[in-house]
């Protein structure tokens, strides 16, 4: 009786035993692979939503492709993991964002894509240790010698001459400034006045708007019309720009529109109901519109997974993560983030071409993008492609 009594609490113990083996193994999985957190402070509420969205999501989208195929850094399988907080826009809380990303999340990395908060976060990046992902084409980002630093998109400055060339020819010399005014436009501002006066050009208005706050930008348009510009300079997020465009419109404006980098046509359009209204407008070419192979393929694998069409916020931060996963493995660490950043040149050169849809050539000295841009111009309804070196030559 006594035998039978403990045959049966041995039976009974058999599953148990074999439930915490299993648990074991799965710990032992768990171990065997390290996760590692990418951080992002962007606006993910208010007027800036969707563009902050934008860049999130191809962020997203390249670490669910790295995760799928897998990674091995040092001879560990590592797996990333995107930690993602809402900014809205200010500077500030890009600061406050980062510290606790790198502090309580350990991420070597963190993308911000405006660039107050990138300022922002290089007040202290390199003491603690990260490297800024920014996505801001202002050359001062890497031009200030912050060696944790890595600008995502080609500087601005690059645009600004044949853009200049462009509309000047075609409208006029009087350019009237209606942008943003938060640091990214002023800073564009900054350097195209000098450029559109250099070329024969008078500033006839300037006045800046707060795009992320307001909805109606009537008064602030009526009030640089009355100045009669040839051309308008305008950016910000595309939702308020398309505003702008559309309400300088419906006051009559005939001229051609200079838009900054940061708004894209394409979701414009959305906003005016089509090209009518952008006809004569300069700016950067929807990644529909791209004719180059890794282009389209990249906006038919987004668009199958998302139902809508990529944008170049999309894709140039997917290239970069794909980037940042590379330069890892090479330097064979996750968490020495100035061995991944001096990794990351020959982590972009190395890049397989589909995952680089927008041909970006490589990353400089200071740790900014190059690449011979395409950008858009609207004629006769539609969008014209063009590279920007084409367009200097006309």
């Amino acid at each position: 009786m006594e035998h039978k009594t403990k045959r049966r609490a041995v039976l009974r113990m058999l599953p148990v035993a074999a439930t915490a083996v299993a648990a074991m193994m799965a710990t032992g999985t768990s171990f065997a692979q390290e996760t590692v957190k990418i951080g992002f402070t962007g606006p993910l509420s208010g007027g800036a939503a969707l563009y902050g969205k934008n860049v999130l999501s191809g962020i997203q989208m390249a670490v669910d492709e790295v995760n799928a195929k897998g990674i091995k850094v040092g001879g560990k399988a590592v797996k990333l993991e995107v930690v993602a907080l809402d900014d809205k826009y200010a500077p500030a809380e890009s600061a406050i964002n980062a510290r606790r990303l790198v502090q309580q999340h350990k991420t070597p990395a963190v993308f911000v894509p405006h660039s107050g908060g990138i300022f922002a976060l290089q007040a202290f990046n390199q003491q603690e240790k990260f490297i800024v992902m920014a996505y801001s084409s202002v050359p001062r980002i890497t031009d200030t010698g912050n060696k944790l630093t890595i600008r995502i998109p080609p500087a601005y400055t690059g645009y600004i001459e044949p853009f200049v060339k462009a509309q000047m020819q075609r409208y006029g010399k009087n350019v009237a400034l209606v942008p943003a005014d938060h640091d990214y436009a002023k800073a564009w501002v900054q350097a195209f006045v000098p450029a559109w006066e250099k070329a024969g050009g008078k500033v006839v208005a300037n006045n800046p708007m707060s795009y992320t706050k307001a909805t109606d930008f009537y008064s602030g348009v009526s009030r640089v019309m009355a100045d009669k510009p040839d051309v308008l300079f305008v950016g910000g997020p595309s939702e308020p720009t398309a505003l702008v465009v559309k309400q300088a419109r419906e006051l009559g404006f005939k001229g051609g529109f200079i838009i900054m980098d940061q708004a894209k046509m394409d979701e414009m359009a959305r906003v005016t109901n089509g090209l009518g209204m952008l006809e004569g407008s300069i700016g950067v070419l929807p990644l529909n519109s791209d004719s180059r192979p890794a282009a389209q393929a990249f906006n038919a694998k987004y668009k199958k997974q998302h139902g809508r069409d990529a944008t170049t916020e999309m894709s140039l931060n997917y290239t970069m993560v794909h980037a940042l996963a590379n330069a890892m493995t090479l330097a064979g660490t996750t968490t020495d983030s100035a061995a991944i950043r001096a990794k990351m040149p020959e982590a972009m050169k190395t890049l397989p071409a589909e995952l680089n849809p927008n041909e970006v050539d490589g990353i400089d000295d200071k740790g900014g993008s190059l690449a011979d841009t395409v950008v858009g111009w609207v004629k006769d309804g539609k969008i014209v492609e063009v590279r920007l070196s084409e367009l200097a030559k006309q």
